[in-house]
């Protein structure tokens, strides 16, 4: 039988008589297939040798020809959906390279791209193998560049956020799968525990100890191979990087208890430890598992706003109204929208009038009056305008996509916060191994037999074994995140409780974080009574936010709907109908006027007029009402030390009455969303930690730009996605609940993190100095992993004190 070569670029073993071999300066060179060398000649002629070195035996996916053809790639509509121009005007497009294994590949394919003409850039995130590519069309087509990828033994498709859902999925399922065969044979194996400790100290004979650590040896051995492989790879890339790593420990620490225990059980020498080793990586398993699950969504954020874009807008073409691709309108063209559509492009208006929403920009809590010459801007809704305007921008300058731009560069710059366990145990793994390897030989040498300096050795890690210190920081944070959760506060990743907990500024939109966001009505005047139906018959058609406003006030009594003829929306006046022939009018003061209608009746508030055949019979005033309970909540957050700013897109005058009643100090006005996210940035460089609290598109950058970022659970959804906190009830009471919960989850994290370490800093040198058995240790392990474990459950009990 023929003996098995590794392929020299693949690193596949196959019998020798298959192999194409090749004499190359005295050594012999074997490949599996054509594709393997070829692409081993291909890197040593563009000098790109040293791959193999970087790559070391790592196994390679051979190259296979069943790739669709790659002239797709250069195709229009690929193009259009997945390349685009940046501002340097060079293409780029997001690819995801499959095949890649390790930091070799992602070396090896970004030096086989840079080293063609034609190619700008090449970045390639090995966690999520997405690469960014930019390229001149002039030098080099996107095909030749999904070539050279091909060449090299790997495969390029395009990037798209579906696929890192999928991603994040698989690796939500293996984890489900490896912790249910943890704890499966746990369970079994710490049953079989039970009586061995009792026996232990009652009295077993070794026979009958021999059977159970059989039992428990098989029952851990899948524990430790399958679902301990986790920690096994993270070590293995942990020493390949020259990191020493938590993984490291875990998986030294396992494994070298489960080669003792088979040791102790073949020779019957005493007590196996095989529990300790299922318990070392349950524990640390299930630590790994709440890291995962505290992880934002995968799914792009800049995605969605893609989604909310229509991909389609009408103009007025050869005198007809025909739909235009978005990215197909130019300068010039005329852009038609209808009553209750977003404006995508801006523009200046040329025909027609009405009232444009543009709280999703600006934070206006009033619709804006437009007609004639006025400007439209991207990102606005049309509440009760038919209009023609001629577009001033094309869409990828204009300010709806500038705003997509702007929030990409703030989601980038965004602060990573580390968990204090992850930085002490960079060094503490370190450490461990360290002492555990000089108690071994100080041990061995002293003189004791080696078993004795073994089973010392296995004790120092044993007992040091991390599962305190990687549960520290997750069993809090996920009991202050179930608790959030019960009270309709969901946090995104468990590291936000930790950047809440250090805030010192909060800063908080007007429109829907303090205010309600809908006008309601304050007060009325009745001259003369009248049917209430025959009103809300009026108002119940309308979108307008005061008509809504009317409705719903209304609604409060149990009234008829009437049939009305002749209903008409007069844009940014009101609303005009006819009930019995009798003539229906119902809005401001400007359609009063237009009607041959006056009063002298002033407010600094909305006000809306019901006349009926010419007579005014109420006048009612809305007003955009404070939340329950904001001024206490503010007042609450300046008790604790922490400054409280209002930004507002509003006037000055309706933002500092707002901002007067609530007790806020600082507010600044007029603030498009632009100036928000700088003022962001200000505080920033003043050393601030920020906290932005909003509810819309017009808050965006702000939110993507602070280092923790609150929305309403009735915001927007580009505005949820942002965020990295959402209250889903609207209240402000929650967003001090939220507060609250996360100063005492942080609070008991460091206690937790103190109980460890005064845990091992006692333990250690106990074990170190040969007073702890491994027997010991594991016991001593889990007790500790208890009271960290029961320290996190007091959150429930002292948050309300926080």
């Amino acid at each position: 039988m023929s003996k098995l070569i590794a392929c020299t670029h693949c690193h596949l073993e196959f019998n020798e008589s298959v192999l194409i071999k090749e004499e190359e300066q005295e050594t012999t060179l074997y490949f599996c297939c054509k594709g393997c060398q070829g692409i081993y000649h291909l890197l040593n002629d563009e000098g790109l040798e040293s791959f193999y070195k970087k790559a070391g035996n790592i196994t390679l996916t051979p190259p296979t020809n069943q790739y669709e053809d790659s002239s797709n790639f250069d195709a229009r509509a690929f193009y259009e959906k997945f390349v685009k121009v940046n501002k340097d005007g060079f293409n780029q497009v997001s690819l995801i390279i499959e095949g890649i294994h390790c930091s070799a590949c992602v070396w090896l394919n970004e030096k086989a791209l840079h080293k063609m003409d034609g190619v700008i850039e090449a970045n390639i995130n090995f966690t999520s193998n997405k690469a960014t590519i930019v390229w001149t069309e002039e030098l080099l087509k996107l095909s030749d560049i999904i070539n050279m990828i091909r060449a090299i033994g790997y495969n390029a498709f395009p990037y798209d956020t579906s696929l890192q859902e999928v991603h994040a999925n698989a690796q939500r399922r293996e984890y489900y799968q490896r912790i249910i065969v943890a704890v499966f044979f746990s369970m079994n194996i710490m049953m079989i525990a039970v009586a061995q400790y009792s026996g232990y100290f009652t009295g077993i004979t070794q026979e009958m100890k021999s059977i159970f650590n059989i039992a428990e040896g098989i029952l851990s051995t899948p524990v430790l191979l399958y679902s301990g492989w986790i920690f096994f790879r993270g070590a293995y890339y942990g020493a390949k990087n020259k990191v020493v790593n938590m993984d490291i420990l875990v998986a030294t620490g396992a494994s070298l208890t489960y080669v003792y225990s088979i040791y102790i059980t073949i020779f019957e020498l005493g007590e196996a430890y095989f529990d300790s080793v299922a318990m070392i990586i349950t524990f640390v398993l299930v630590g790994k598992f709440l890291e995962v699950l505290s992880k934002k969504s995968a799914a792009d954020t800049l995605d969605l706003i893609g989604k909310q874009i229509p991909s389609e807008v009408n103009i007025v073409h050869e005198g007809k109204i025909v739909a235009c691709k978005l990215g197909d309108v130019t300068i010039g063209d005329i852009v038609v929208v209808s009553s209750g559509e977003k404006v995508l492009l801006d523009g200046e208006i040329i025909e027609g009038e009405g009232s444009f929403d543009e709280s999703n920009l600006t934070g206006e809590s009033e619709p804006i009056y437009k007609s004639f010459g006025d400007k439209v801007v991207s990102g606005t809704v049309s509440i009760d305008a038919d209009i023609h305007f001629q577009a001033t921008k094309d869409f990828e300058h204009s300010t709806l996509s500038s705003l997509v731009s702007l929030l990409e560069s703030a989601i980038n710059k965004k602060p990573r916060i580390e968990q204090l366990a992850n930085k002490l145990s960079e060094y503490f793994s370190s450490i461990i191994l360290g002492l555990s390897l000089v108690t071994f030989i100080v041990w061995w040498l002293w003189p004791h037999s080696f078993d004795v300096a073994f089973m010392v050795g296995i004790s120092v890690i044993v007992i040091a074994c991390p599962c305190a210190l990687a549960l520290a920081t997750p069993v809090a944070t996920l009991v202050g995140l179930s608790l959030g959760a019960k009270r309709g506060i969901l946090f995104k990743e468990a590291a936000q409780l930790e950047t809440m907990a250090k805030v010192d500024t909060i800063v908080l939109d007007k429109t829907g974080t303090i205010t309600v966001g809908k006008p309601e009505v304050i007060d009325f005047k009745i001259y003369k009574e009248f049917d209430k139906a025959i009103l809300y018959s009026l108002v119940k058609r309308s979108n307008h936010p005061v008509a809504k406003g009317i409705t719903q006030y209304l609604k409060n009594d149990t009234i008829d709907e009437y049939i009305l003829d002749n209903y008409t929306q007069v844009p940014a006046s009101g609303i005009t109908a006819k009930y019995n022939e009798r003539i229906l009018l119902g809005g401001n003061v400007k359609l009063m006027a237009a009607n041959g209608l006056e009063s002298d009746y002033t407010s600094e508030n909305t006000l809306f007029y019901f006349a009926i055949d010419g007579e005014v019979l109420a006048i009612y005033e809305l007003r955009d009402t404070i939340k329950e309970n904001a001024k206490t909540v503010v007042d609450n957050f300046h008790d604790k030390g922490i400054d409280v700013i209002m930004l507002t897109g509003d006037h000055e005058n309706i933002a500092s009455k707002i901002a007067l009643e609530v007790g806020i100090t600082k507010c600044l006005s007029e603030q498009t969303p632009e100036d928000k996210s700088k003022f962001i940035e200000k505080l920033h460089q003043e050393n601030k930690i920020v906290v932005m609290v909003g509810d819309g598109v017009n808050d965006i950058l702000a939110l993507a730009n602070a280092d923790l970022g609150i929305v309403m659970g009735s915001g927007s959804d580009i505005a949820v996605d942002v965020s990295d906190v959402v209250l889903l009830n609207d209240s402000l009471q929650s967003l001090e609940d939220a507060f609250k919960i996360s100063r005492t989850t942080y609070g008991l994290i460091k206690q937790n993190l103190g109980i460890s370490l005064l845990y091992n800093a006692i333990t250690i040198p106990l074990a170190m100095a040969g007073y702890v058995i491994p027997l010991v240790a594991a016991i001593s392990m889990s007790i500790s992993s208890l009271l960290v474990v029961g320290n996190s459950m007091r959150i429930r009990y002292k948050w309300m004190r926080g």
